[in-house]
Parts: structure tokens; C-alpha cells; sequence
């Protein structure tokens, strides 16, 4: 039986994620009753100490979440601080008395979860600097890394730092993290899929056209423009996020729910995505750069003018990309994956496009079967069907069966990174990326970061659209549209 009775070891504890999402998420797991035993260690550069470092998280929950004096009381007494320089191996050895400590105090048997919030230079550098100091041995309790993304630059970098991660961590103690594996939505379509007959006998070549993916943000790279120069939608969005959530709509079902099975399936999905060819990245794949327009009446700057970003850049800020699995399941069914800044709406979601009948008797424009599951915002489930529009004669109307998450859901219901920590603490690496399904998606997108480093096209979108007018070309050769969600999900009667 694994405990999460722990002490939660946060590096970077001065920086934006841990006050905005960290501290947060282990204050409403604290609140729910979910944490019994355990402390947090904030470790970063900064000259603080416990007091100062309790008043900042402080600060920041009564900012954001809804706490009450005694709950908030109790949880700040949890927190501790060590100023630590993180690039010097030595300076690490101030955290075993620390530690030891801390595990006697909150009876904690040694276990450790570490959280690397800090820059990706220093994702390989941790793990060493650790194990210096024995800190990630598990003879006297568990120990677990968690490593946000970016995990690597490009295929070369992800495989560079797997194996200076795996000389002192053990795939079983590895966590990569993908918040958006953690939203409930994510997780309820795989119940969606397997748990009922309805769908599953449907879910093939045999009967959908194709598959729309759209991750869109309404806002561009804010006060970002430096970090984000050096992703840009391709890493930033479509290699972590949108592959994942690609892999739960295509995967095969689990033999049984446990992290192998689920894991197996995710990795044979990324093995079975059809390489990109030099065609393929000429014909197939759009990449894009917002310009200045101006929304609701309000001047907005284009991508070259953000604060941070070279007036040359070539970052793409857009991308769409017409995808094949080879698969049993999935021969011949084009997925088309699209993600942006600055696009209309604030929308993650995926839409299954049903075939449509083969003879439409009562219309020859019959309207489109199609099963939209939102993730995010607005989390709901939408299936769009045909019924007869009332008055005389036959003609068809499409309608929906709408069923919206928070209808479900109680006061508990965790956020992405509470379930995400819960589920480490726990031992639990179903919704954490293995190593052979990063490798595989990495090999993937090679392609296309070779093709932007050979000058491939970068077309322009005036902000506040949905992308560039190629990307309706690319889906239009098929004689398909993308679909255009709002921000909300409205009840069509």
C-alpha cells in the first residue's frame, strides 16, 4: 500500500509556479484531508527563511484561494525553507540535516518527492547534485522526481537528458509531468470510451471521418515573449499536450487500469503515428505568426512587437497538421491537430467527425454526427445529431445531447495539479509520461523542427482569427471544415 505521508521538496520555491499552482494545489489537498503527514521544503537561491518564505505562500493563497485563518494557520506551519545554490553540487549538503529533520518531525519514514520548478538547465544538474548526497537512495523510504516540461529541446536534447536523469533515478521514481493529463475531462473520456458499449463498437475507421483537435488561447505570449521564442506552439503546445490527448482518443483499451497497461497503450500510439515526410511538412502542416489587428475595439500588438521577442523571429505562434495513425483501428483516418495564440476563444476540444449515412433519405443535407468533448473551459460533452425540423415534410435539423461536467461535480473535485501530486505522492504514474512515449514524440515532431530550421514558410494571421487562411486550405483539399468553437458550450434545442 503506498502512503503519501512525505516530505515535498520544491526547487525553485521563489519562482511564478510555485505561488501561482504549487503552494495552491498542496493548500486544497491539505483542506480536503487529503495530506496527513508531511512538510514542504521550498530550496531555491533566494536569501529566505521559514518565516519569510511562509508569509510570501501566505500572501499568495489569500490571493487566490478561498482559505480561513485556522485552515491557513495550519497549513503555513507545514512550510520550511533552505536557501540553496542549485548549480553547486556542495551546497546541496545543507538539505540532509534539513530533511532529516523534517522526516523525524512529520514521521515521514524518509519518503521525498522532489519538484523541479525551475529552469529546464537545470533538469539534468538536480538529479546529480542529489545523489551527491545519497538523497535519492530508497533504503530508508521512497524517493520521486517530478520534472515539468520541457522535457528536451528536440529529439537529440530529450534523449541527452533521459540519460543524465537515469544515472541516478530509476524510471519507477521518474514523474514527467503534463498538467493537462490531470483535468478531469482528460480523464473522463477514457471512462467515456471503455466503460460504455455505446461507443466503443464506433470508435474506428469504420465509422468516423476524422478527428479535430484544437488547443486555442485568445491571449498571446503576454510578458513571455523571451521564454517563448524559444518553444513556440510546436513544443510550447502540440508536442507534450495535444500528443497526449491524441494518444487517449486513439489508444486501444487498457487490459487492465494500472500504469504499465494504461502507459502500454499511450507508447503504442506514438510508435504507430505515420512519420512525417518532406511532402508531408510541405503540404500537410501550416505554421503561423499573429500580427497586430485590433479585438472588441482594442489595438493589439502582433508577435514581432511583444516585449522580448526579436523583430526577425521566425517562432510560430500557430500550428495545424494533418496526421495518420497506422493501426488496425485507424488506417486511413486523418486526425487534424491545431494549436494558437491569439486565436478567437480560450478552447481545448475534441471532435469526433461520424461518417455520414450512406443514403440520406429524408435530406440530402443531413446534418453531420459529431461528438464534441470540451476540456477545457466550460468542461462538457456535446452529441450532435439529426432530428426532423418541425412543420411539413422531412428535412432534418441537428440538435444535441449536452452534459456538462460541473453538473456532476462536487465542491472536491481536484484541479490538474492537485490529482497530478496526490497521484505522485501515491506512486501512481498512470497520468505521467513514460520515457519510450516522449522518445516516440519527439522522433515525430523531428521533422518539423528540421523543416522550420530549413526556412520552411511561417504565414502570417491577423490576431483575434482562427489562424492562417492555409490551415482552412488544408483541411478544405479533403472537402472538410474546422470546426469554429466559442468559449462556451451553448445548448442547441
Amino acid at each position: 500500500m503506498q502512503t503519501n505521508n512525505n516530505c515535498i521538496v520544491i526547487f525553485g520555491a521563489s519562482g511564478d509556479l510555485t505561488h501561482r499552482k504549487l503552494i495552491p494545489a498542496l493548500y486544497n489537498l491539505f483542506k480536503f484531508g487529503r495530506l496527513n503527514k508531511f512538510s514542504v521544503l521550498g530550496v531555491a537561491r533566494s536569501e529566505l527563511n521559514d518565516d519569510t518564505f511562509r508569509e510570501k505562500m501566505r500572501e499568495a493563497l489569500l490571493e487566490t484561494e478561498e482559505t480561513t485563518p485556522e485552515t491557513l494557520d495550519a497549513f503555513c506551519s507545514h512550510l520550511y525553507y533552505q536557501a540553496v545554490n542549485t548549480s553547486d553540487a556542495a551546497d546541496y549538503g545543507k538539505l540532509v540535516p534539513r530533511l532529516e529533520e523534517l522526516h523525524t518531525k512529520y514521521q515521514t519514514n524518509g519518503n521525498t518527492l522532489y519538484y523541479m520548478s525551475t529552469p529546464p538547465s537545470l533538469y539534468g544538474v538536480i538529479p546529480e547534485c542529489l545523489a551527491a548526497h545519497g538523497l535519492n537512495t530508497e533504503e530508508d523510504g521512497w524517493k520521486r522526481i517530478i520534472v515539468e516540461k520541457p522535457f528536451g529541446y528536440d529529439e537529440k536534447t530529450a534523449q541527452e537528458l533521459d540519460v543524465q536523469i537515469h544515472r541516478f533515478f530509476e524510471e519507477h521514481q521518474i514523474y514527467r509531468i503534463d498538467h493537462y493529463l490531470g483535468k478531469e475531462t482528460v480523464q473522463n473520456l477514457l471512462v467515456l470510451r471503455f466503460s460504455n458499449g455505446l461507443f466503443e463498437p464506433l470508435w474506428n475507421r469504420n465509422y468516423i471521418d476524422y478527428v479535430e483537435i484544437t488547443g486555442a488561447e485568445a491571449i498571446g505570449v503576454e510578458e513571455r515573449g523571451g521564454y517563448y521564442d524559444g518553444s513556440g506552439a510546436m513544443r510550447d503546445m502540440f508536442q507534450n499536450h495535444l500528443l497526449q490527448v491524441l494518444a487517449m482518443v486513439a489508444m486501444e483499451p487498457p487490459a487492465i487500469i494500472n500504469a504499465n497497461s494504461m502507459r502500454d497503450e499511450v507508447a503504442k500510439v506514438m510508435h504507430s503515428l505515420r512519420p512525417l515526410t518532406q511532402d508531408d511538412v510541405e503540404h500537410n502542416l501550416v505554421l503561423g505568426q499573429y500580427t497586430a489587428a485590433e479585438i472588441d475595439g482594442k489595438e493589439v500588438k502582433g508577435y514581432l512587437q511583444e516585449k522580448g521577442v526579436p523583430a526577425n523571429s521566425r517562432t510560430e505562434t500557430f500550428m495545424a497538421l494533418r496526421c495518420e495513425i497506422e493501426n488496425w483501428r485507424w488506417a486511413g483516418v486523418p486526425f487534424y491537430v491545431r494549436t494558437g495564440k491569439r486565436l478567437p476563444a480560450r478552447v481545448t476540444e475534441i471532435v469526433i467527425h461520424f461518417k455520414t449515412t450512406p443514403h440520406p433519405v429524408f435530406s440530402q443535407n443531413a446534418p453531420e454526427n459529431k461528438l464534441i468533448i470540451r476540456i477545457q473551459p466550460d468542461e462538457a460533452i456535446s452529441m450532435r445529431f439529426g432530428l426532423k425540423k418541425p412543420g411539413a415534410g422531412f428535412e432534418a435539423k441537428e440538435v444535441s445531447m449536452d452534459f456538462r461536467y460541473a453538473d456532476l461535480a462536487d465542491d472536491q473535485v481536484l484541479t490538474a495539479y492537485e490529482r497530478l501530486l496526490l497521484d505522485a505522492m501515491k506512486g501512481d504514474a498512470t497520468l505521467f509520461a513514460r520515457t519510450d512515449a516522449v522518445h516516440a514524440a519527439w522522433k515525430f515532431v523531428q521533422p518539423i523542427l528540421n523543416y522550420k530550421e530549413a526556412g520552411g514558410r511561417i504565414y502570417e494571421y491577423e490576431a483575434g482569427t482562427w489562424g492562417p487562411v492555409a490551415a482552412e486550405k488544408l483541411i478544405a483539399k479533403s472537402g472538410r471544415v474546422w470546426r469554429k468553437p466559442s468559449g462556451k458550450m451553448k445548448k442547441k434545442v
